[in-house]
């Protein structure tokens, strides 16, 4: 795929497919000629006397400290080798291609002050797989992503190690055998590469994407379990719905209504004595539905920041302007992926109530713990432990980490967002709502097994079908761990995101 930087800027589909699968990039003229005019203005401020934060000043508390002329590139360099503090497992190659496209998307605004050979190296990174390795942890979202995008401007200039061809090699070894020359850093240069929040807004869209995949999985376990329990289809009456007005609830409640559709099971119960379900079977519209109002907001605020230009100072070459202020702090951010992290806790808790009420032969008239002579057998009691664990572990990832802040630069920088971490838990709590979800989908499809010559609907048939290809049913105990890795990767996969209509922004 084959991707141009322009003044239209990304959509959302764009940075799902560019986090999904490698990708070429280039950039248009008109935005080139921005950074050039751009990079003019900086170089006349270099060139006189005037002191201008970030390029002939110290950064941080250091601002105040003047830079001689002589010195302007070093400072630069320094800045960017001095930064890169960043600790724990390298950030994945898919997430940092992300990260990189977003930066370059950032810098080709025109108004960071780069000279436009840096912007093509980075773009020849991205289109030759190059990939920096990015350190997870070090970055407070304030003033932008400094540690981790310190790792990705080193490797600009030449050191530290990349991904290239599923192999760790020196960056300079890659860059010689595709003769790629690193770049040297001018005025103001390296701060621009430093600041800016690409990382939280990277890691945030992977968190979205991977949630949205998990909420389809989510839809489909539920109306699964709607029909294995023999669950009311009353409760999605549309009427009720468009009496209420919230969008998401209406989308959500029709979905589960066509998925439904035709059920041998559902007409087997249409005169059963049973009065109400469980809040798990009926309240899925009223739950998933808030619960995709919030993927609209999220994802509305994280495209913004995905064309935005958050480093600082701003280079505004019309009015020869160069302006100190704090785009790159990363507030927007965090409370979207804080925000986006409480409504995933959320349907994971709802999908581990509904696996609850399948197992339990009170609520559901199955079979206890859905196996055959349950007692010799154990069934899914302790994949329902599982799934309770991690619904219980993702209630505590899902405290908001933007309501923290830690004063950093000997107190310059008083107040931070803690965008980086708020959105690196909301993919913990994606990849635990895939499990959970995907024991669930397993369970709904073994009580589907126990209905005899009753077929369900034909769009979830497909899905059964689906789930058999890796998970056999379960007519005595066996080993379940590979089967919950089969749920969790197909979840997460996006596979499933086909067997419906597209409900999520990404995806629509």
């Amino acid at each position: 795929m084959t991707y141009r930087l322009t003044q239209q800027g990304f959509e959302l589909a764009d940075l799902r497919q560019i986090w999904q699968q490698p990708a070429q990039m280039d950039v248009d003229d008109r935005l080139l000629q921005g950074v050039i005019q751009s990079r003019q203005t900086v170089e006349q401020v270099a060139a006189g006397d005037d002191t201008v934060y970030g390029v002939n000043t110290g950064f941080g508390l250091l601002a105040n400290v003047k830079i001689e002329k002589s010195e302007l590139d070093t400072l630069q360099r320094n800045l960017v080798i001095s930064h890169a503090t960043g600790v724990g497992n390298p950030i994945d190659t898919d997430t940092t291609r992300l990260i990189m496209a977003l930066k370059a998307m950032s810098l080709a605004q025109g108004v960071s002050g780069i000279h436009p050979n840096t912007l093509k190296l980075l773009l020849a990174m991205i289109s030759h797989e190059i990939y920096p390795l990015i350190p997870e942890k070090g970055s407070v979202g304030a003033s932008g992503d400094l540690a981790p995008l310190a790792h990705l401007s080193s490797a600009m200039i030449g050191l530290g190690q990349v991904s290239y061809q599923g192999e760790i090699k020196p960056v300079m070894e890659v860059f010689d055998s595709l003769d790629l020359s690193p770049i040297k850093l001018g005025p103001k240069e390296g701060l621009a590469l430093l600041n800016g929040t690409q990382v939280s807004t990277g890691l945030a869209l992977k968190g979205l994407f991977q949630s949205e995949n998990v909420f389809h999985g989510a839809i489909l376990a539920g109306a699964l379990s709607i029909d294995a329990a023999k669950g009311s289809l009353a409760p999605f009456d549309e009427r009720i719905h468009q009496a209420r007005r919230q969008k998401g609830q209406i989308t959500v409640a029709r979905a589960i209504r066509e998925l439904l559709k035709n059920s041998e099971i559902v007409v087997s119960h249409e005169d059963c004595d049973r009065v109400q379900d469980p809040y798990s079977l009926r309240c899925q519209p009223q739950v998933m539905g808030a619960v995709l109002d919030t993927f609209d907001f999220v994802a509305e605020k994280l495209l913004i920041e995905a064309n935005a230009a958050t480093d600082n100072p701003l280079v505004f070459a019309e009015q020869g302007d160069i302006l100190s202020g704090g785009n790159f702090h990363a507030e927007p951010v965090a409370l979207a992926a804080d925000y986006l992290s409480i409504a995933v806790t959320d349907m994971a808790n709802m999908s581990e109530r509904r696996l609850a009420m399948l197992i339990d032969p009170g609520l559901s008239r199955l079979p206890a713990f859905l196996v055959p002579d349950s007692g010799v057998n154990s069934g899914f009691m302790i994949a329902h432990v599982t799934a309770a664990a991690l619904a219980s572990e993702n209630k505590t990832y899902a405290h908001p980490a933007s309501v923290d802040t830690i004063p950093t630069s000997a107190n310059q920088e008083d107040h931070v967002s803690m965008a980086t971490f708020a959105a690196r838990k909301l993919g913990d709590i994606a990849v635990n709502g895939a499990i959970i979800v995907g024991i669930e989908m397993m369970a709904a499809c073994q009580s589907i097994d126990f209905h005899q010559d009753l077929r369900t609907s034909d769009a979830l048939y497909r899905v059964y079908q689906r789930v058999r290809r890796d998970v056999p049913f379960l007519d005595k105990d066996r080993l379940m761990a590979p089967d919950i890795e089969s749920m969790q990767q197909l979840v997460l996969s996006g596979e499933l995101n086909h067997a419906l209509e597209p409900l999520c922004p990404s995806l629509r």
